[in-house]
């Protein structure tokens, strides 16, 4: 009877664990939908990369298409999120590479070069990881479940992520990115 007891208790631990890692996820998921203007705009957003990602090859292809890269870059990790903007947050794809972090959203923007004239353009912002100062992970005071990893560059500027599907993994490997350069 010990035994079997033993083995029961074995398995409810491993299913709480699952549990609750998958409620952690949920909220993330949650969290990154609401982040955007508009839950259905963001889950047709992630749609559609998803789409872009099958047509064009998958993140390796996109992300070498999108931007400068080294023939011996190697792109390490791609996450989904938003990029603070004063505008408001911005949906799009963070790549972590062996040289740089970079960030494109996954629309085009609307911008007036001159009076009267509208153009597009995608959203990209690129650090080189040498040049990463801190890497910091944050919350929000009024809700926890609001995560935000602020980048700080050599040169002072700032540039706030939120949104992720995955924070945990995502603040880790850009502090490991920062660690890295130094």
């Amino acid at each position: 009877m010990d035994i079997i007891q033993e083995y029961f208790n074995k398995w409810r631990q491993k299913f709480e664990e699952i549990a609750k890692k998958a409620e952690i996820a949920t909220g993330n998921v949650w969290q990154h939908l609401k982040t955007g203007p508009n839950m259905a705009d963001t889950a047709w957003g992630r749609l559609s990369q998803g789409t872009r990602l099958l047509s064009e090859g998958g993140f390796e292809n996109v992300y070498r298409q999108t931007f400068q890269t080294a023939p011996d870059e190697q792109l390490l990790k791609t996450y989904a999120c938003y990029l603070s903007t004063s505008a408001g947050p911005v949906a799009g794809t963070l790549y972590i590479s062996s040289r740089q972090i970079a960030f494109c959203s996954d629309r085009p923007l609307s911008y007036q070069p001159a009076l009267g004239q509208t153009a597009w353009s995608y959203y990209k912002v690129v650090v080189p990881v040498d040049r990463l100062q801190v890497v910091t992970g944050t919350s929000s005071s009024q809700n926890a479940s609001e995560k935000y990893i602020k980048i700080q560059t050599t040169d002072g500027f700032e540039f706030w992520f939120m949104g992720f599907v995955n924070y945990d993994k995502a603040i880790r490997n850009l502090q490991a990115a920062q660690v890295q350069s130094s």
